[in-house]
């Protein structure tokens, strides 16, 4: 009995763990089961949730991009608009500017015409050359009789630049003969451009000189030839206006001899085209004027700031100017089938082309009046002579008289 309970006792143990071990691992068993079950369960919910969301946020996207597309469109439609609206205004003003257009036209054609000379002048708005124009005077004469063939503001004063020196040049013409020697001061060697770079305390030709005023408006030259002939530049300047006077030229007051801007100097567009007429008179000068180079003593070649001369085959020859203060300046003379014009303009930004407007204007209207009469051209003629001898007195003697002049006034 013994020896069997001995047995039987570990065999139940054994069955008893076996067992208990089969439970435990049933237990973990379903445990996982249940775990796990729970785990997709919840996994499906996530992604039931996640598509919920998408479908949502992509309902959202949708609704935006319809909304951006219909206020897109609203857009568009407002520009159309605005488009017809700009169209119907802008055809509304074009056509108030036609009709004011043509109540200028009607204005101008029932007002008395300008008279210039005895002369009718087309200044209508459909002429179109004071438009064209952008100087700020301007005045075209005839070269033969001095009629004015077109003018606007040609009293009207300003600094007239190196078209002064026209004047500069024709007193040294008038009182050197050309071979004298002309010392040149340190204060004219000083002098800004334009200038052709002249050595102080050397000695040049007058006539080098004179051409170096006349053709490359050398600042330096021009000093030097005034403190040569009236030893200061000061009363040359004097002698200048002096001789501007005798030419008719009574608007033009002279502070140098260059056309720097200076205070109180001025000139106006017919007092440049008054002396310049009666200076292409004298042959010295007219030939001088028409050189487009010219070669010194000393081997400098000097160009012609005058590029009229070969752009337009009737230009005869003419002095430009520039200062900030003047603008460009110009005074010259032009012939086409035996007509003469001068012309002058001060204050322009477009000047060649004001130029070639003004001389083509000049000698459109010059045509209509060939059949000038002798006695007319008579009178003009008389009248220039007139102003011709005026000139006769010797400079040296006009520098004298305003050297006596200026001492006079000092002592005042």
């Amino acid at each position: 009995m013994i020896k069997r309970a001995r047995i039987f006792i570990p065999l139940l143990l054994l069955i008893f763990l076996v067992s208990g071990l089969y439970s435990a691992l049933a237990s973990e068993s379903k445990r996982k089961t249940a775990t796990s079950s729970k785990s997709s369960a919840a996994l499906k919910a996530d992604r039931s949730t996640h598509r919920v969301t998408k479908n949502k946020l992509a309902k959202s996207k949708h609704r935006r991009h319809k909304a951006r597309l219909r206020a897109a469109s609203k857009s568009s439609a407002a520009l159309k608009a605005d488009r017809s609206t700009h169209r119907v205004t802008k055809n509304k003003l074009a056509k108030s500017k036609h009709r004011r257009h043509k109540a200028r036209l009607r204005a101008a054609s029932s007002r008395p015409r300008p008279v210039l000379d005895g002369r009718l002048v087309d200044d209508s708005p459909s002429s179109g050359l004071r438009r064209r124009l952008s100087a700020r005077s301007a005045i075209v004469i005839d070269a033969q009789t001095g009629e004015t063939l077109y003018a606007h503001s040609p009293d009207l004063p300003g600094q007239p630049a190196s078209t002064l020196k026209v004047l500069t040049g024709l007193l040294a013409i008038n009182h050197f003969k050309g071979s004298e020697m002309v010392e040149v001061s340190k204060r004219a060697a000083l002098m800004p451009s334009s200038k052709v770079f002249l050595q102080p305390g050397s000695n040049y030709r007058a006539n080098d000189l004179i051409n170096a005023v006349l053709l490359a408006s050398a600042n330096d030259a021009s000093v030097a030839l005034a403190e040569k002939i009236a030893g200061s530049e000061d009363v040359f300047a004097r002698l200048m206006t002096t001789k501007a006077r005798a030419l008719g030229a009574s608007n033009t007051e002279c502070k140098n001899a260059t056309g720097l801007t200076a205070m109180g100097q001025k000139s106006t567009a017919r007092d440049l085209a008054t002396i310049f007429r009666t200076a292409m008179n004298d042959k010295a000068f007219s030939k001088r004027m028409a050189l487009i180079t010219y070669k010194t003593t000393d081997g400098k070649v000097l160009r012609n700031h005058n590029k009229a001369l070969w752009r337009m085959d009737c230009a005869d020859g003419g002095k430009t100017g520039y200062t900030l203060a003047a603008r460009q300046t110009y005074v010259g003379k032009f012939s086409r089938a035996n007509k003469d014009v001068i012309v002058a303009l001060l204050g322009s930004e477009t000047m060649w082309l004001d130029i070639r407007n003004l001389v083509n204007y000049g000698f459109a209207v010059g045509r209509d009046h060939e059949s000038t009469s002798a006695s007319t051209k008579a009178v003009g003629q008389a009248g220039q002579n007139k102003v011709g001898n005026n000139d006769k007195v010797p400079v040296s003697q006009q520098v004298a008289d305003i050297r006596a002049e200026y001492i006079r006034l000092s002592k005042l």
